[in-house]
């Protein structure tokens, strides 16, 4: 068990164990976005970095189909920052709000040595919530876009390459429409944000420990890379038609995967947390 895990499981609520925490009318979701953690200060600008800590959040509000309206953004500042550097930072938060139709309604800030960003978003709850606890015996699951470049960008930079700006690890492009379109016909979901593998251990095991057959053998990046941001669903077989066809429309390519089975399904890539 790793210490997340284990921290995670001094807790106990109903609302934990999802990309988001449905209570009421709403649904809950918070990201740290922390320098030498997730990212170091020389792989993207200050706005680059802002954009995606807030990327990262709405993720997973959308992965539960809710509706991001509300922010509230907590900063622990360089003591060194420049007002310039204050304002390419505001600069990503405004931009993703603009783009999203979120508010940014307030937060809180403080000195530091690196630069930590904390983000909660608060989304409206929808007709039909996708938990991760949906999937049932028989149903095909799948993966929207394509995965492995967000391994193939970082592990260019641990070694001192370069990306470029449409690059998904900087800039991860979320799957909202097709979330929207398909929910009805969708059973289970979340974001993909610590790899293929790991994220299938989660949804299959808050499904009932269910296992996957799978269907084609995917290569170790497709996997086990992490900071995806893809879209991880399953739905009924008989729906395999309906659901491409909402793929096709919304320009979201989908890879079937498998189909789950009663066999457990065990992650053999290696843990993204401590």
């Amino acid at each position: 068990m790793s210490k997340e895990a284990f921290f995670i499981s001094e807790f106990s609520s109903q609302h934990i164990g999802d990309d988001g925490a449905v209570v009421g009318d709403f649904v809950y979701s918070k990201d740290l976005f922390c320098e030498d953690i997730h990212f170091k200060r020389s792989w993207m600008s200050l706005t680059q970095i802002a954009q995606k800590s807030m990327l990262v959040n709405l993720s997973d509000a959308i992965a539960m189909n809710a509706k991001p309206k509300w922010v509230l953004i907590g900063i622990v500042m360089p003591k060194h920052f420049t007002y310039e550097q204050l304002r390419e930072l505001s600069t990503g938060f405004q931009n993703v709000a603009r783009a999203y139709g979120v508010e940014i309604i307030g937060g809180d800030t403080t000195a530091g040595n690196k630069l930590m960003i904390s983000i909660t978003i608060i989304a409206k709850r929808p007709s039909k919530v996708l938990y991760r606890s949906g999937a049932k015996l028989g149903d095909l699951v799948a993966f929207t876009g394509t995965l492995g470049r967000s391994y193939q960008e970082l592990t260019r930079l641990l070694r001192g390459g370069h990306v470029g700006k449409d690059s998904r690890f900087k800039k991860p492009v979320l799957k909202a429409t097709f979330v929207a379109k398909a929910s009805k016909h969708l059973n289970a979901g979340m974001d993909i944000s610590d790899g293929l593998s790991k994220d299938l251990s989660r949804l299959l095991k808050a499904s009932g420990n269910l296992g996957l057959h799978v269907k084609h053998k995917l290569a170790k990046r497709t996997l086990c890379s992490g900071e995806e941001y893809e879209m991880l669903f399953s739905f009924d077989a008989r729906k395999k038609k309906i659901v491409e066809r909402i793929a096709k429309q919304t320009r979201t390519p989908i890879t079937i995967v498998g189909k789950t089975v009663r066999k457990r399904y065990v992650c053999r890539c290696k843990e993204h947390h401590f």
